[in-house]
């Protein structure tokens, strides 16, 4: 295929599996050209105006103007790894959050009020503890968000929802699907006090963690005000990951107010996290890498040139002579093998069809010999009764009385 007609460009040095920055760059700048000259034709068409001062709101934070931009990823084979399919994060150079009057809602393990006094402590950052409307412990959360419609006036009061990572997968059953169709699911936050040794981390038995699983009120231990800062300043800077077993997924990795080259820059950290972290087999699995907007077509970033995963999954090339001479011999291999299930098969019907057809000529010729028999008798019969009509006394005459 032609330079002039190729989807996208590839890397002129080094290995192909990597993104080609001139490609992210011009993917970027026509996909938010585009996005916003339809914000202009929908400003432009509304019907009712917004007049100056009646919103106090910053106006790049409003959905017009700050429309989503989501990477799509789709893989060779299903991602099917469970580690991998946890909710994760991938750190970005520009945040997704960065707006002052974001709402957040944390979610915790229990108890509540351990995080509560953390936020509330005031060693904490003021510019995150301003923005964090609402701090839940997770048996609260179950018992005060049990019906649909709580929950759904739970996702739209707030912007943003992070979620302890010990309880997180728990959430999916708690929240349901209202929270897990939307762009608002958890984002997990390491809150836990880590153990550690010599400055290295102590792993726990496998035994003690499952415990501490199934016991749900056990008290958890919460990792110092500083660590609890940073976790969440980590969070609301990085890209959430939801995979799902299959091979598509979706992140943000922007909005529409962002520049091209900020967009780019979020593109290359969150291509490099799935390859690093999250996709089987890296590069090696990925099809194909798309951008868009909520409303747009797709553009292609990077499109594999093998659709295997594996050298091993393909036969090596051969020349076409010996293709050919290959082929020939499979098919008059297969051709043979056929020939003698059709002549094995056909040997059988003979053999029955000569019973059969045996036992068939038999029964008619049994037949035939009957009815030669009976026509015998019949005619025996008829000659028979015809003789004895021509040959029998002569009728008496009636004596005249005269």
């Amino acid at each position: 295929m032609g330079s002039s007609t190729a989807l996208t460009t590839k890397v002129e040095n080094g290995t192909p599996y990597q993104l080609e920055k001139s490609q992210v760059s011009r993917a970027s700048t026509a996909l938010l050209k585009h996005i916003k000259s339809k914000q202009s034709e929908r400003e432009a068409t509304a019907a009712k105006k917004t007049l100056i001062g009646d919103n106090d709101s910053d106006a790049e934070d409003t959905p017009i103007h700050n429309e989503a931009v989501w990477l799509v990823l789709t893989t060779k084979k299903h991602v099917v790894d469970k580690n991998r399919l946890k909710p994760g994060k991938i750190s970005i150079p520009h945040s997704l959050n960065a707006s002052p009057a974001l709402s957040i809602c944390l979610i915790t393990a229990d108890p509540q009020r351990s995080v509560k006094n953390i936020v509330s402590d005031p060693s904490f950052p003021e510019h995150l503890s301003s923005r964090i409307e609402k701090v839940i412990g997770y048996s609260k959360l179950k018992d005060r968000y049990k019906s649909f419609e709580s929950r759904r006036q739970l996702l739209s009061e707030h912007d943003v929802f992070l979620a302890d990572d010990r309880i997180v997968m728990r959430l999916v059953n708690t929240l349901g699907k209202v929270f897990y169709k939307s762009s608002k699911r958890p984002i997990p936050v390491k809150l836990a006090q880590i153990e550690k040794v010599d400055g290295k981390r102590v792993k726990k038995d496998p035994k003690q963690q499952q415990n501490q699983k199934d016991d749900e009120n056990k008290v958890s231990l919460f990792a110092s005000t500083a660590i609890v800062a940073k976790e969440i300043e980590k969070a609301l800077n990085s890209a959430p990951v939801h995979l799902a077993p299959a091979t598509t997924a979706a992140i943000r990795v922007g909005s529409s107010n962002f520049t091209p080259e900020q967009l780019s820059e979020n593109i290359e950290a969150v291509v490099k996290g799935l390859t690093d972290k999250f996709v089987t087999k890296g590069w090696r699995n990925i099809k194909a890498l798309h951008i868009k907007g909520a409303n747009t077509m797709a553009l292609p970033i990077w499109l594999a040139s093998e659709l295997w995963v594996e050298e091993t999954d393909v036969v090596e090339t051969i020349e076409d002579g010996e293709a050919d001479g290959k082929n020939k011999k499979r098919k008059q291999i297969e051709g043979e093998g056929e020939q003698k299930l059709l002549e094995g098969s056909n040997k059988k019907s003979r053999k029955q069809k000569t019973a059969d057809d045996d036992e068939e000529a038999s029964s008619l010729a049994a037949r035939k010999e009957k009815l030669e028999k009976q026509k015998a008798q019949a005619l025996k019969d008829g000659e028979a009764a015809a003789l004895k009509v021509s040959t029998g006394p002569a009728k008496k005459k009636k004596k005249s009385l005269s």
